[in-house]
């Protein structure tokens, strides 16, 4: 399981758990935003270090999946769902959007074969309203009415093939989020909001302390 998070634009620390075991088996600060290669070097650290790699869940970073194509690369469902939102907002107020984002709300709770049927279904009901297009009157050009709607089905469509990894390779025990990751970030981060006011440095040496504590 692998992911980022960051605080505020001080810095981010990029993390690998064993799902197993629980342990945070690497991380490394970061003073940017993440990239393939933070999470390449952490891959090539771990196999490097005898880590026999079965799966990898990540959120879908661009090009990560052409990049890890040799692995079992599962996205995580939950960030699916939050790039949907982003698109559409938590309360859009077009037909289309409410039933897309409906949909994407059961990614995390339904099977596969149910839920790609439920989309199928959607974009034979909506395809021609994804197509409509407007004319700028001024350029005389025309571009997509609803380009946020068709971005968040698009974004759904491109990632369809890695959001049941999990589904199609039940022994390798592959979750389908990163929650597991994700609850040990917020754990940490309400920890260290009985610490505010703390430097940059004291800060990271606070985080290696509380993942050195997983392999305990």
């Amino acid at each position: 399981m692998m992911d980022t998070t960051y605080w505020g634009w001080i810095f981010g620390v990029v993390v690998m758990k064993d799902r197993r075991t629980g342990k945070i088996l690497w991380r490394k600060f970061i003073n940017k935003k993440e990239t393939l290669s933070d999470y390449i070097e952490g891959i090539d650290w771990l196999e490097l270090h005898g880590f026999q790699i079965d799966g990898i869940v990540c959120d879908g970073l661009r090009g990560m999946f052409q990049t890890l194509s040799k692995y079992k690369v599962q996205m995580c469902q939950f960030h699916q769902v939050q790039i949907v939102k982003r698109y559409l907002t938590c309360s859009p107020e077009l037909e289309a959007s409410k039933e897309l984002l409906y949909i994407a709300k059961l990614l995390c709770h339904t099977d596969k074969e149910s839920f790609i049927g439920a989309f199928d279904e959607w974009f034979v009901k909506w395809s021609d309203f994804l197509k409509e297009r407007t004319k700028d009157k001024r350029t005389g050009k025309s571009h997509y009415t609803h380009p946020r709607l068709r971005s968040a089905y698009l974004s759904i469509k491109r990632n369809m093939s890695y959001l049941w990894t999990w589904y199609d390779n039940p022994e390798l025990g592959i979750p389908n989020t990163n929650n597991g990751l994700e609850g040990k970030f917020t754990d940490l981060k309400s920890k260290l909001r009985n610490h505010n006011g703390l430097s940059k440095d004291h800060l990271k040496v606070f985080i290696d302390e509380y993942f050195k504590a997983t392999f305990q």
